[in-house]
């Protein structure tokens, strides 16, 4: 069991922030990593070798984050609107800000998959490509060429006179 602890200790962080960039919410992102993490012990005789164990663990946290939403039957909503803008100056430019944020928001939450996870995974989760190809079984410049792709259409979408 210590080499499930130390196991632990160098991946929570991952798994925690791969859960909250999927979320939007640390404490529902702390609760599915617990659960995470409870799922790789009854599971760890499953774990080949084959790969990192950060991406088997991600794995995990993306199949109960899977099983959560499927239970609750709800789609996330987005951040309220407090959260941006709060340090602008002028409550022009506050407005301005919270408008131009919630409309990259939505813009992100209507993005068709592999490239709203990817831009979820990459944007809140502050993972590497090659940490996005791990998880979703791909390669690296799959997940750099549908994360450009994603981003190209939500600039359009944001931008349709250009």
């Amino acid at each position: 069991m210590a080499d499930f602890d130390r196991i632990y200790r160098q991946n929570a962080d991952i798994v925690f922030r791969f859960l909250l960039s999927m979320t939007g919410s640390a404490d529902l992102a702390e609760e599915l990593t617990q659960e995470t993490f409870y799922q790789a012990v009854k599971s760890i005789g499953r774990y080949q070798g084959n790969g990192k164990i950060s991406s088997w663990l991600c794995g995990i946290a993306r199949n109960v984050l899977l099983a959560y939403r499927r239970k609750a039957r709800r789609e996330e909503p987005l951040p309220e609107e407090e959260d941006f803008g709060q340090y602008l100056p002028s409550a022009e430019e506050t407005f301005l800000r919270k408008e131009e944020a919630a409309a990259v928001l939505e813009a992100i939450r209507r993005a068709r998959e592999p490239g709203r996870e990817i831009l979820r995974l990459r944007i809140f989760g502050g993972l590497s490509f090659q940490q996005i190809g791990d998880i979703l079984g791909h390669t690296e410049t799959w997940a750099r060429v549908n994360y450009y792709r994603a981003k190209q259409m939500i600039v359009k979408e944001l931008k349709p006179d250009e």
